[in-house]
């Protein structure tokens, strides 16, 4: 029985999976039954005790925009004055401009007390994972960010959240003509795992 891992398209979505900043993509929409799909795909990430504490807020369309807006004002009127940039409003303002989508990543926390934050918010990250290979499967190009007012109370309020929940970042998804950079590691692999 041959168990090496030949060049699968799982093996190759996740060795191809590029973060590709919303200012490198170009404006063309995906449809809303595609992004339905990778939110499905999502659906599908472990969790423990099957609290499945992923959830996320899709903008698409003119609700893009409208969040970027939003963001932006909430920098504005959160923001102390000796500590506020101009040009960082205006970046949050125009963020989206050429993202099709931006899907809020949001960790509700389960009703299960003894299952750990930290397992909540990992469960999260597996399901953002799984839509980021299903993106690069399918040539969208993704970036999760966390910039900007992302782990301020008021975007977790904005966003509806509870107190124990939270807001983990924004992933953006669009498309691009850039051509995608090699991939690569700064650390050997040797380097971050030992045989006991």
């Amino acid at each position: 029985m041959d168990t090496t891992i030949s060049a699968t398209s799982v093996e190759q979505a996740i060795t191809s999976r590029r973060s590709v900043k919303p200012t490198s993509m170009n404006g063309r929409k995906i449809a809303d039954e595609t992004v339905q799909q990778l939110l499905q795909l999502a659906d599908w990430a472990p969790t423990h005790g099957y609290t499945e504490p992923w959830y996320f807020t899709i903008y698409s369309g003119e609700k893009v925009p409208g969040f970027c807006a939003d963001h932006a004002e909430m920098y504005r009127q959160h923001t102390p004055a000796d500590k506020y940039v101009p040009g960082n409003y205006d970046k949050m303002k125009s963020q989206g401009d050429l993202a099709s989508h931006i899907v809020a990543i949001c960790m509700k926390r389960g009703s299960n007390p003894k299952i750990p934050v930290i397992e909540e918010v990992a469960a999260v990250a597996c399901a953002v994972e799984n839509m980021w290979l299903g993106a690069t499967a399918l040539n969208i190009a993704g970036y999760w960010g966390s910039g900007g007012m992302t782990f301020h109370p008021a975007m977790k309020e904005y966003l509806g959240l509870g107190e124990e929940d939270q807001v983990l970042g924004f992933f953006y998804l669009g498309y691009t003509d850039e051509p995608l950079s090699a991939g690569r590691r700064v650390k050997p692999l040797g380097d971050k795992f030992k045989w006991a």
